[in-house]
């Protein structure tokens, strides 16, 4: 399988306990985050990974992607926060707020249209 070339890198960063608060709830006030929340270990996390990088080069980068590795430092305190109790578990933050959020692999367009019905993006600007 050919690796996909991501467009908008910056986008994407990784997070953990100690910065979440600015780097998801704060930062979804200037744009949607997505929280991948995932392990190394997890296949179906692997899967969808490529297909989450497609949909932040979708909505340009106006869409932040945190990942959130499950086995480094305190992180497994955050899954308890929300309650995630499956890999991957995608969670969707805007204005500071938890829009919706689904667990498990999907497909490019699931996620797009994840995003597209849980925000208040304008997609006739992308």
């Amino acid at each position: 399988m050919a690796k996909y070339t991501i467009q908008y890198p910056e986008a994407i960063f990784d997070v953990n306990l100690d910065c979440w608060e600015e780097k998801v709830i704060q930062a979804s006030h200037q744009r949607p985050i997505i929280a991948d929340f995932w392990a190394e270990w997890c296949l179906p996390c692997q899967a969808i990974a490529p297909n989450l990088y497609q949909a932040i080069d979708y909505y340009k980068g106006t869409v932040g992607l945190a990942k959130v590795e499950m086995d480094e430092g305190e992180n497994m305190k955050l899954a308890g926060k929300f309650a995630v109790r499956g890999f991957p578990s995608i969670l969707l933050f805007q204005y500071g707020e938890l829009k919706s959020r689904f667990c498990g692999a999907a497909t490019y367009r699931h996620i797009v249209n994840f995003v597209k019905d849980n925000t208040d993006l304008d997609n006739a600007d992308l």
